[in-house]
């Protein structure tokens, strides 16, 4: 019907960055890490980005991102780096946020990726918890390895191909639900098959550029401002 009010019923959400401090883990990793912690054994914690230079394209932190060791620093932290890896707490008010919502009604499911996607999905259950285990996991399986020339444009693909099929196994409308993100290509993804997409950003991040910004639902500081914001009037159209 022309005119009618078409209301966020479902959230996809980002776990990196947005739900659990992924910043947190990478800074283990270069501080403790025995191949790295010489190297960076003055570096703090409001210093990362100047050890992972962020991707204009991705817009937070990773790893891959450092340009001589990016490569080797992936390959340790999904491999080599024990319960780092696994090391990524929840951000302030995510549990109260979370359970809320799921009170008022919203489906909610995560959108990640991962090397192993059993192995993210663990990392992923074991960080949530079972407060929020009416959360549905979902994990996208990297098919290119990092060192791929083709790693980045293929994980986009991937994600795609991923949100669409998440659409349809619980039979979501994508214009009813909005995926909240941290990552600016990520959000691009969303747009491009007709959900909305809100950018998060909790960690360290990158301003958003202008034309992608303005294409948005919303850009928030944390899970607690995206609540308030989804609550709102705004998240009609």
């Amino acid at each position: 019907m022309a005119g009618e009010k078409i209301v966020v019923k479902n959230i996809m959400w980002d776990v990196d960055g947005v739900l659990a401090n992924l910043d947190h883990a990478y800074f283990r990793l270069l501080t403790e890490h025995p191949n790295y912690k010489d190297r960076y054994k003055d570096l703090k914690y409001e210093d990362l980005p100047q050890a992972l230079p962020i991707s204009p394209q991705i817009g937070s932190l990773e790893l891959t991102s450092q340009p001589t060791m990016g490569k080797q620093l992936n390959e340790d932290f999904c491999h080599n780096s024990g319960d780092i890896y696994f090391d990524r707490p929840l951000y302030p008010h995510v549990e109260e946020v979370l359970a809320q919502l799921h009170n008022l009604g919203y489906m909610q499911l995560t959108m990640s990726a991962g090397f192993d996607a059993e192995v993210k999905r663990k990392m992923i259950a074991q960080a949530l918890g079972p407060k929020l285990s009416f959360v549905h996991i979902e994990v996208v399986q990297h098919k290119k390895p990092v060192g791929d020339p083709g790693h980045g444009s293929s994980m986009i693909g991937e994600k795609e191909a991923r949100i669409l099929e998440c659409l349809e196994k619980y039979n979501l409308r994508p214009e009813e639900t909005v995926l909240v993100d941290d990552r600016i290509f990520n959000c691009e993804t969303a747009l491009k098959v007709g959900m909305r997409a809100v950018r998060c950003r909790p960690g360290f991040t990158t301003d958003t550029p202008p034309h992608i910004k303005q294409s948005l639902a919303a850009e928030v500081r944390d899970i607690a401002a995206f609540r308030d914001w989804l609550l709102s009037d705004t998240a009609m159209k």
